[in-house]
């Protein structure tokens, strides 16, 4: 049966060896849409033109003595435990990291469980401490992730929630900090700046404009508070008059203020 499956396109550990590089587990899963053996769905997705449905995933073959069964924990025949952790409506198999399956989001999230909570309007499960603490949107974890577009809700990589609701991959939003501060969707600041803008307040200070634009004002929007101001130039920032950022655009011609 085990050469059936390596002639069928199997994509597995060697004998007796566990798991792949996404996961810690004891058996191959059978694909339901092609008979084929893989280790995980993402070994599946990474190789075929199709993707695996995991829940249809009806029958494992056990590594060590390669019986083919219903998926299960525990192999029927010489008992290999598949994963410290198995979920009967995901067939996730692994070792221990404290999942729990989510109703909710569909789908099993590493816990433990008591440190998270199912926010029903953004549809995720987020830390116990952003509980009434972020701002909500609405089914948010369903759009893709606006750096690498890829899905966010059934990633195996952590969300980053911004200030502004928004969400990234973790490891995107790391890397986009490396070059800006903005959301990508709404550019609104995605940490505290405050410190930021002070450094900026003293480099403006001092740095005077050359005389024909000392007394130039220019109308701007700011994408932090969405608030509109009619500010002095500076050609190294616009602080906005409501609440201090620099996060600003300019919206309008600019004007000359009189000296009259």
């Amino acid at each position: 049966m085990a050469a059936s499956a390596q002639e069928d396109g199997a994509c597995g550990p060697e004998r007796g060896r566990r798991g792949c590089e996404h996961y810690d587990r004891g058996c191959l899963l059978k694909a339901p849409c092609c008979d084929k053996f893989y280790t995980c769905r993402l070994c599946h997705d990474n190789k075929e033109n199709h993707q695996l449905d995991r829940f249809k995933v009806k029958e494992v073959q056990c590594i060590n003595c390669e019986k083919i069964q219903h998926a299960q924990q525990t192999c029927e025949e010489c008992s290999t435990l598949f994963g410290e952790y198995y979920c009967n409506i995901c067939h996730l198999f692994d070792k221990d990291k404290k999942q729990y399956h989510c109703e909710n989001c569909g789908i099993c999230r590493i816990g433990p469980k008591e440190d998270f909570f199912h926010c029903l309007k953004c549809n995720l499960c987020l830390a116990v401490n952003l509980q009434g603490k972020h701002k909500c949107i609405e089914n948010v974890s369903r759009q893709n992730c606006p750096i690498c577009l890829e899905d966010i809700h059934t990633s195996r990589v952590v969300a980053q929630v911004l200030p502004c609701g928004h969400l990234l991959h973790r490891t995107c939003y790391e890397e986009m900090m490396k070059a800006g501060y903005r959301c990508p969707l709404c550019m609104r600041s995605a940490f505290d700046m405050t410190w930021s803008w002070r450094q900026l307040d003293d480099e403006v200070a001092q740095t005077p404009m050359p005389s024909e634009y000392q007394n130039m004002t220019v109308d701007i929007l700011c994408n932090d508070c969405n608030g509109r101001s009619t500010v002095q130039f500076h050609i190294l920032g616009m602080k906005c008059n409501i609440c201090e950022s620099y996060n600003t655009t300019q919206t309008g011609k600019s004007a000359m203020i009189s000296n009259d």
